[in-house]
């Protein structure tokens, strides 16, 4: 496995991973109930809780506002911290039944809150519900008192002016299974490249050997044949040179010579050629004193 990553084709697979992994957490696949829906929406209803939703979008419009009605008794500062980055950007309002009155919890999401606009964060958070205890039974009328905290804390500076823009869950999908596709498919057009150029590879090292192979055996024929050859220089020594056997021999010893600067490179007619002599050092070997 380490050897795999590695690679240059294991760290492009890495690479591929790790971006297909960040497109797929920040298209929100891992969010919660509360920040799955307000992250393209200014409102959010825990079920049981009786609100037009419709309604109670337009009333907020397009403000860096929005609000989720929890069930009564849930925690609301969890619920807030469960909104990760979702609502970037934004002033987000938890609330939920609390008898005759709203618990109220507000957590900014606009720039620099955790920074520079502290300050200016604390006061959005602490003053965007005052009012709203008053509607508990008529959250769209909440929500019309919280609109108008909001546009108060606008003009005073606390909250920056300007609206919300929301980016549609399914683009962000979309983007995420396209990344998730292009690992799918780059990790095989890199495994199909490098299966080709494996085989490639492997064919070349099969020539080769076929090639060492054939050089190898053409030098053991050749030195079978300059053994012949040697072997029969000892009977040419006691024959006489104008006999059959001598005009043979000296022919065969000559059309060696010819043979040897050739001898470096392997080829079928070399081949061939030294068999030839080699067939014919045999049968003058033959021959009858």
């Amino acid at each position: 496995m380490k050897r795999f990553f590695r690679s240059a084709f294991g760290i492009a697979v890495l690479g591929c991973l790790v971006l297909a992994g960040w497109a797929v957490w920040s298209a929100g696949v891992f969010d919660g109930p509360v920040a799955r829906q307000l992250r393209t929406a200014s409102v959010y209803a825990a079920p049981g809780v009786a609100i037009d939703r419709p309604a109670a979008e337009r009333v907020i419009g397009n403000r860096r506002l929005v609000v989720g009605f929890l069930a009564p008794g849930a925690d609301l500062s969890d619920a807030c911290d469960s909104l990760g980055g979702a609502v970037d950007g934004t002033l987000a309002v938890m609330l939920s039944r609390d008898g005759d009155d709203f618990e109220k919890y507000g957590c900014s999401r606009l720039p620099g809150s955790d920074d520079e606009n502290f300050g200016k964060a604390f006061v959005a958070e602490t003053m965007i519900g005052n009012g709203i205890d008053a509607f508990a039974d008529r959250p769209v009328d909440a929500l019309k008192v919280l609109v108008v905290n909001y546009d108060l804390l606008v003009h005073s500076g606390a909250i920056p002016d300007g609206g919300r823009t929301v980016s549609p869950s399914l683009p962000r999908y979309l983007v995420a299974a396209a990344a998730v596709v292009a690992v799918v498919l780059g990790s095989l057009a890199l495994y199909l490249a490098a299966r080709r150029t494996a085989r490639t590879a492997l064919a070349r090292q099969e020539r080769r050997d076929a090639e060492a192979d054939a050089r190898t055996e053409l030098s053991a024929a050749a030195a079978v044949l300059a053994q012949e050859i040697i072997d029969l220089d000892k009977r040419y020594a006691r024959e006489k040179s104008a006999s059959k056997f001598g005009r043979g021999y000296r022919s065969l010893v000559s059309d060696y010579a010819l043979l040897l600067p050739d001898l470096g490179r392997e080829t079928p007619e070399l081949r061939a050629r030294v068999e030839k002599l080699l067939t014919r050092a045999r049968k003058l070997g033959a021959q009858v004193p």
